[in-house]
């Protein structure tokens, strides 16, 4: 028996993560957008596609949240995107109001799913989305430490000429621009980088991570990124329905650990079968610990920021 992962939003990052689930044969998928016809024609194209790589996993497109039931994981990337110039953070009301209207309905319907959440700005709608959701904070998590670590090892291995299997690294903090490269903890090949690459070079590739999506928004001028943001929510779906285990840099809530009592922040999680099974607690220098605390009084202010709109409503 086939999971069931609902797609909410089937724009570039919502198809390309639909395509790959589709692709792997594990999940059936039903892809939702409030564009009709979109989702409809988009999953009848990925579903033609079927015979050519031999899955018979079935996706259905649609607009209304019905055929969403009894999903083992929703992936959340509605909302508008960014454009060159605008930051995560101005996207906040309007993808509140998304994302809280979305959670609301896919909670109704699949009240046992684990809920992934890419839409931006990511730290704040991830708490959002699990304050509306009512699930328990195992079950809502947001995709952000994943892509970012993922660009950060990118660049390292570009840098260095090295596989980037070789790489071995963690991006912790908000997803933003005071997102948090570690480079205490950061290796290549059981190396440390610091022995590698000079420090003046390191701190230039630290703030080319921090400014990686807004790079790629002025590259692309009509849109953002999508193949690794897809591709790293699909990493996160995988650790939970095959119960991998695996250790992933999440939005992850946490109390108790890294002095926070219960705040979703980027961290290290283990996520298997119990969703987000537990938080990992990496040691940081002094200015590691300095810039992370940054991290999160920023996240802080956008959370609060939220409620403010949320008792604004009320």
């Amino acid at each position: 028996m086939r999971f069931k992962v609902t797609i909410v939003g089937a724009g570039f990052v919502g198809a390309t993560t639909a395509q790959r689930i589709f692709e792997s044969g594990y999940a059936d998928v039903v892809l939702i957008d409030i564009v009709e016809g979109k989702p409809q024609g988009v999953a009848l194209d990925m579903l033609s596609s079927g015979p050519v790589i031999g899955t018979d996993a079935q996706i259905i497109g649609s607009n209304t949240y019905d055929e969403s039931v009894n999903s083992d994981v929703v992936v959340i990337t509605a909302g508008i995107h960014r454009k060159p110039g605008m930051s995560r953070d101005d996207l906040l009301m309007t993808n509140m109001n998304i994302v809280g209207s979305v959670t609301a309905e896919v909670a109704k319907r699949s009240p046992d799913a684990v809920l992934i959440i890419v839409s931006n700005p990511l730290d704040a709608m991830v708490q959002h989305a699990y304050r509306v959701s009512g699930f328990p904070k195992e079950r809502v998590v947001g995709m952000a430490g994943i892509l970012d670590t993922a660009r950060f090892r990118t660049f390292l291995s570009q840098e260095l000429k090295v596989s980037v299997t070789n790489v071995s690294a963690y991006v912790l903090g908000g997803h933003g621009d005071t997102m948090v490269p570690l480079i205490g903890s950061t290796t290549i090949g059981g190396v440390p980088v610091a022995q590698l690459i000079e420090a003046s070079r390191l701190e230039e590739i630290v703030q080319r991570t921090r400014d990686g999506g807004a790079e790629i928004v002025g590259l692309l001028k009509t849109g953002s990124a999508f193949y690794a943001p897809a591709t790293s929510a699909i990493e996160m779906a995988e650790a939970y329905l095959k119960d991998q285990k695996r250790v992933l840099p999440c939005a992850a809530y946490v109390d108790g650990a890294y002095g926070l009592d219960g705040f979703y922040v980027g961290v290290p999680t283990v996520i298997g079968a119990g969703g987000v099974e537990r938080v990992v607690e990496i040691a940081m220098n002094k200015d590691e610990q300095s810039m992370f605390d940054n991290s999160v009084n920023a996240v802080k202010g956008l959370v609060d920021a939220c409620k403010g709109i949320d008792e604004s409503l009320k």
